[in-house]
């Protein structure tokens, strides 16, 4: 264990269905047991981000573990990735696409622990887009429309999505119109849904990035064509190549994009609202991550 002994254990208390009190019993036992202090910190919704910065800068904690889901990983690593500190994540929210790509969400609880407070590390890539970080992926189109009705509902988890899904669909005004603009070509292209992807997959499972890793210095633009429901079902068995009529597959280290008309967007399953520009640039191996052993 490294030798300052303070963990700072942050919990959102509201994301998921976690019983949280048997969580934090759980994880406290397990960080006694190496020898540590544990510091909790439940997220409140008001100034979470300062707090949290200002318990880092007192403690000096040799590890933070976050018990939550993408938003909350989101708003600790924009304080992190500025320090070598690294990370545990026990996926605890209603969205854990970071945690689904790590591997992390098909295991029991008390493997999540121990690797949260083991010590085989990753250091990961993070997409730098309009000043907010993007841990593993962000797109335009009826993703984000599909995630900003999730988040007006009161009907949540992976019914909720399926629920909104086809409304979403009839209320979209797709196709949508990009120009993009990277470090060696521009394009004029036109689809239902422009993603910027870190890892592989969606936290739905959807294998949109096959071949994508989130330690190789540079980001893909997946541009979807058309709404092709069997090319869907491909992305969810997992499948290598998708038909490149439905999805083309763009390689940089940082692009501008302009939209046509204000589109829908989000970042790390948080809606961000409708944006006509954004620029993405990589920021490699920025956060150091607690992982499973391959």
């Amino acid at each position: 264990m490294e030798e300052n002994k303070q963990i700072l254990f942050i919990v959102n208390p509201v994301a998921g269905n976690l019983n949280k009190d048997q969580l934090i019993t759980e994880v406290k036992k397990n960080i006694a047991k190496t020898g540590s202090e544990c510091e909790l910190y439940k997220t409140c919704g008001k100034e979470d981000a300062a707090k949290i910065n200002s318990l880092i800068a007192r403690l000096r904690p040799s590890r933070v573990i976050i018990a939550g889901g993408d938003g909350t990983i989101k708003m600790a690593a924009e304080i992190l990735a500025k320090l070598d500190i690294a990370l545990g994540i026990i996926p605890a929210g209603s969205a854990n696409g970071l945690a689904f790509n790590l591997g992390l969400t098909i295991l029991p609880l008390f493997r999540q622990i121990e690797i949260a407070l083991g010590e085989n590390f990753k250091k990961i890539d993070v997409l730098g887009i309009n000043g907010e970080y993007c841990l593993h992926m962000s797109d335009f189109g009826v993703n984000a429309e599909l995630i900003k009705n999730y988040h007006q509902s009161n009907i949540h988890g992976k019914f909720g999505y399926l629920l909104h899904s086809i409304p979403t669909l009839i209320r979209s005004k797709y196709p949508f119109e990009f120009e993009i603009n990277t470090e060696k070509a521009s394009f004029k292209k036109k689809g239902i849904l422009l993603a910027f992807a870190n890892f592989q997959k969606y936290g739905t499972g959807a294998n949109i990035n096959p071949h994508g890793k989130p330690d190789d210095g540079i980001f893909e633009i997946i541009v979807f064509k058309e709404f092709d429901i069997l090319e869907i079902f491909k992305t969810l068995r997992n499948e290598d190549n998708l038909d490149p009529e439905f999805a083309e597959i763009i390689q940089a280290t940082h692009a501008k994009v302009r939209c046509y008309s204000p589109v829908a967007f989000q970042i790390d399953g948080e809606y961000i609202g409708e944006k006509e520009e954004i620029e993405v640039t990589i920021i490699p191996k920025k956060l150091k991550i607690a992982v499973p052993i391959n």
